[in-house]
């Protein structure tokens, strides 16, 4: 997963849910959103947020991608 803000654009995209939708859910503007799919990284508080919106665990997708890295440091 190396940006966030795609992955969370793309859960939402396969999800059939608008911007304005997420915007709403987040109580925030569009602008804020378009911002979040721009991010590489996001705070844990407003990540952990968006998991429980979205009901989608992107925490899993970060875990998986730092045991890939650790498996091929060993």
């Amino acid at each position: 997963m190396a940006h966030i803000g795609n992955e969370i654009r793309e859960v939402l995209k396969q999800q059939g849910r608008t911007v304005t939708w997420f915007a709403e859910q987040l109580n925030c503007n569009r602008t804020n959103i378009y911002n979040i799919f721009k991010k590489e990284d996001l705070d844990t508080q407003l990540l952990k947020r968006i998991c429980l919106i979205l009901d989608y665990n992107f925490f899993q997708e970060v875990c998986t991608e730092i045991n890939t890295q650790v498996s091929k440091n060993s």
